[in-house]
């Protein structure tokens, strides 16, 4: 990332889970509904840029799955239909704290035998994103490519950090950024406090940490420099499944179509993948997230901006402090 990387734009490739999702949430319920790591990171990109997924289901998979990915325009020349069941999970949110969840089972299906193959389009494409599956699958994703990409982001999460760690961490060494919510970054990097374990990821190789925060936004690690970017307060949610995939999608969405990965750039991509990411969590699986108008996102971010936004005190930026020593 410490190339010259000027502003243009260019196809985005992710690759990753399409799924099934079984949720119970104190709003209601929803049996196999869209979801998967991939699904809702390329249909918050697809605002924003050119996308190609590759992923795997099943013959289970309807044909309005598909049209709900299409619709948005993703390319799905990439998605691989195989024999048997596609991927399935299910879970239970607390009616307590609808952020803490229970898995209730996880179904591989024809996922468990995943092994991406990119076409010659993919292999060229400029911006890379290595969703939540298998380290050894992702870097071999990223072998595959003609060119090393402009930007390479990385998504994992506890149970290769646990099952597969060196695995795990040839990966990272060779990517740009790494998204992780903030146990993993801890559990990643031995260290309880978020700041040094941040800073221990990125001397293990990548340039940009981004720290998903759940309810409470996400932090952006670049450098030596650090930005918090809020959640938007939101009255209600629905289901908060898919919401930190779609928080990257937002995020890599924005980088894939200004190409601006400068401080800056990193910044406003953070408030537009929070953007994302509050309007997944309003309604069950994608049912919001792929729905939305340009009205809609411009209006949201507004109101990030306007969350953001302080003026300093009347007279200058100085504060009205006591006389101090």
């Amino acid at each position: 990332m410490e190339r010259d990387i000027g502003i243009e734009t260019g196809r985005l490739l992710a690759v990753g889970s399409v799924a099934f999702d079984s949720v119970e949430t104190p709003a209601g319920s929803r049996q196999k509904a869209l979801g998967g790591s991939a699904a809702y990171f390329s249909i918050a990109a697809s605002y924003l840029a050119d996308v190609s997924l590759v992923g795997i289901v099943g013959q289970d998979f309807g044909d309005a799955h598909v049209e709900t990915l299409r619709s948005r325009g993703v390319d799905l020349s990439g998605l691989e239909r195989a024999d048997g069941e596609t991927f399935h999970w299910s879970g239970v949110y607390s009616t307590e704290d609808v952020n803490q969840r229970e898995t209730l089972d996880t179904r591989l299906n024809v996922f468990a035998d995943f092994r991406p193959v990119l076409s010659e389009a993919h292999r060229r494409s400029e911006y890379l994103f290595l969703a939540n599956i298998d380290p050894e699958l992702q870097l071999d994703v990223l072998r595959q490519m003609r060119e090393r990409p402009k930007v390479v982001a990385l998504d994992s999460m506890n149970f290769w950090i646990e099952g597969k760690r060196a695995e795990l961490d040839r990966v990272v060494r060779e990517v740009d950024m790494f998204f992780v919510d903030e146990g993993e970054a801890r559990s990643c990097a031995g260290e309880a406090n978020l700041a040094r374990a941040a800073r221990r990821i990125q001397a293990m190789g990548p340039r940009v940490v981004v720290v998903k925060r759940g309810e409470h936004g996400a932090t952006v690690f670049d450098g030596d420099e650090v930005f918090a970017a809020p959640a938007l307060p939101l009255e209600s949610v629905a289901d908060p499944t898919g919401a930190g995939d779609s928080f990257a999608g937002g995020f890599m969405g924005a980088i894939a179509s200004t190409g601006d990965v400068s401080n800056d750039g990193l910044r406003r991509a953070a408030a537009v993948g929070c953007v994302f990411g509050s309007f997944t969590v309003e309604d069950f699986s994608v049912d919001r997230l792929s729905s939305l108008t340009r009205e809609e996102i411009e209006a949201r971010f507004q109101e990030f901006t306007e969350l953001t936004r302080l003026e300093p005190f009347e007279g200058g930026a100085a504060l009205p402090l006591t006389e101090l020593t």
